[in-house]
């Protein structure tokens, strides 16, 4: 099965868990990747300057209307909701916070399986909130993949442990094991 994009859904513990992620993809992965990070409103996004220190990918924050393309690394931007159009491009709101934060990982999600229904890859990681788990739900509805991290592997178990509770995801897997997953669905390609 060809994808073509990967949203994750990350909160506490996040930056460890993407560190391990980032810097074990390879320069040509081409499936691009959009990510909820639980951050505070006024967050200066250094740390997506650190991870792009630590990984072969353009990583960088969403801007709004803009194209998603292969082999990018897209963040949403602090205190927006991130949400991706039919036409495969982004925009932002301001609605109220879901699951107490804004950008919420549900708003990505279930946006993305709209846009891309069983062309899509959904991730919930470490995380100490419910946020992703209607959003993950969605996208087994839409007849995207389900992957999990494996909640004896994260930093706070309760996020994955919430999904896990909610579908039968397709895979639940430690860091290294969804990167080589991931690794083996890139290559696939079309």
């Amino acid at each position: 099965m060809y994808y073509e994009a990967i949203v994750i859904g990350v909160s506490s513990g996040g930056m460890n868990a993407l560190k391990i992620i980032f810097s074990a993809l390879p320069v040509d992965f081409n499936i691009p990747i959009i990510i909820v990070q639980h951050v505070g409103a006024h967050s200066d996004s250094q740390w997506i300057k650190l991870l792009n220190e630590k990984s072969p990918l353009d990583i960088k924050e969403a801007d709004e209307k803009e194209k998603i393309e292969k082999g990018k690394v897209y963040f949403a931007p602090p205190n927006y909701h991130l949400l991706i159009e039919k036409n495969k491009t982004f925009s932002f709101t301001i609605d109220e916070r879901v699951n107490f934060a804004r950008p919420s990982i549900d708003v990505l999600f279930e946006s993305a399986a709209e846009a891309y229904k069983n062309k899509l890859i959904g991730i919930v990681l470490t995380g100490s909130n419910h946020d992703g788990t209607k959003g993950i739900k969605r996208i087994k509805e839409c007849g995207g993949l389900a992957i999990i991290q494996d909640p004896k592997t994260a930093e706070s178990a309760y996020m994955p442990k919430s999904a896990i509770a909610a579908i039968v995801p397709d895979y639940i897997l430690s860091l290294e094991d969804i990167v080589e997953l991931l690794i083996q669905i890139d290559q696939q390609k079309e």
